[in-house]
Parts: C-alpha cells; structure tokens; sequence
C-alpha cells in the first residue's frame, strides 16, 4: 500500500487539513514554481513493484483516523494496520527532507508543519492505544493469536507480538519473584488467563453506519427478550453493544465514534 502522487484533498482548509490539500495545488503549478527555485513539499512516489492498493495522500490519512478512532473506542484489540502505519511514517519523512529544502520564511512551510504534527499525534495515539490493551489483556490476546487461521488476519504486528511475549514473561517473572516463590509449591502455578480479565465485548459504543447493513442480529438484554435484527441506514447513529457489531467493524461497514 503507496501513497500516490496526487492527493485527495482539496487548497487550505480541505477536509484533511492545508498541508495534504496544498499539495495538489502546487503540483498544478509545475515549471512556473521550477523557474522561481521553489521546493515542492511533496514530491512524487515511487510505486513499489507489488503494490496492493494506490492511496492519494489524503486517503492514507483518512485511512489512518478510521484505523485511529475504531481502535480508540473498540473494548477489543483490533486487526493490526502495519501496512498503513509504515506508509504514514514513510510519507512524513518525505515531507520532513522537503521541508528541510524549503524557502525559510514560507507560510506553507508552517501550515505544513502543523499538519504533521496532528498526523504523529494521531499515528503515536493509535500506536499507544494498542500497548495499552496488549498490556492489559496480554494472555487473551497472545491465545487468539495462536488460534486463528492462517488465512485469517494477524491482531499483532511483528513488533507487538514480541513486545507482548516479553511482557508476559516480564510479568510471570515479577510474580514469581514477589510472591509464588515464598507461597507452598502447590500454589506457586498461576494460569494467566484466568487471573487476568478478558476485554468487555458486551460494552456498549457509539457508531456510524458507512455502508447499509439489513438484519442485523441484535443479541437481547436480558434472558426474558428475544433476539431480533435491524437495519443500519448509510450515514445513521447507533449505541450498540460492541460484540454485535464486531464483524462489521472489521469489515469497514460501520465506524466507531
């Protein structure tokens, strides 16, 4: 996944923010800029030879705050979005060296910094948001990654999976030095999935329907309801229970708020 040469967006003001949108226009601008020794913030990319998707700027962006939001406010781990976190990184480092090569006074050269900041922000927010519930709910998360299929997606990047192995054998290492190993040898085995909680997949969240859903199958209450469906109308609001909508998180139908 490589971001393209051409962005989404719009000039200053566009719905990802100046420094994305500018880049259109000033690729508009072509020799003119060349003549008066301009930099052009965003230079062309160079396509990788097995690339999956083309992506403007402005998408990968867009990309980066779905992947931001539904992970912040998912009680679950999520799908890991490696592919997507490396091509944000790589495209802010383009943006730093022509940054460096710019004339020094430029507004652009501002307005384009503040986009970058907002974009580490969101890229170090959703970063911290997955340590934060590899750190809480590490066993759960290590056995469903051992379980699943080979054809299923990977929850854990190749960074995370070693962190999250680490921090269990940090843990079952401080435990046995802090307690186990003064306590009878019948009580010194712990099983990590029982002592720590599992995520709270009942836990109601906030969502917006992208694509329209039909029958969705709303689990009840209590025991004394029955299970029903509703349809989710594009563009609509719901507060639902997050284990009924898990799926259609993961598939992009709907976006956690």
């Amino acid at each position: 996944m490589t971001p393209d040469a051409v962005p989404g967006g719009g000039p200053a003001g566009g719905k990802f923010g100046p420094a994305l949108g500018l880049r259109g226009r000033m690729a508009a601008q072509g020799e003119e800029e060349e003549e008066r020794g301009d930099t052009q913030l965003f230079p062309e990319s160079r396509e990788e030879e097995e690339e999956e998707e083309i992506l403007t700027p402005a998408q990968l962006i867009a990309k980066l705050e779905e992947a931001w939001l539904n992970e912040k406010f998912s009680p679950d781990l999520l799908e890991n979005k490696s592919e997507i976190v490396e091509c944000v990184m790589e495209q802010l480092d383009h943006m730093e060296q022509n940054l460096q090569r710019a004339r020094k006074g430029d507004l652009k050269v501002t307005i384009h910094r503040m986009e970058m900041e907002r974009i580490r922000y969101i890229l170090s927010s959703y970063l911290r948001s997955r340590l934060q519930k590899i750190e809480k709910f590490f066993p759960h998360i290590l056995e469903k990654e051992k379980s699943r299929l080979e054809a299923e997606p990977s929850y854990l990047s190749t960074q995370e999976f070693a962190f999250a192995k680490e921090y269990t054998t940090n843990c079952e290492a401080y435990l046995k030095s802090l307690a186990l190993k003064h306590m009878p040898p019948n009580l010194q085995a712990v099983d990590l999935l029982k002592a720590v909680p599992k995520p709270n997949l009942d836990s109601f969240v906030f969502l917006t329907v992208k694509d329209r859903q039909e029958n969705v199958l709303v689990e009840p209450e209590t025991e004394e309801q029955r299970e029903y469906t509703v349809d989710l109308e594009e563009g609509s609001q719901h507060l639902m229970k997050y284990r009924t909508i898990a799926p259609l998180v993961a598939s992009g139908a709907v976006q956690l708020i």
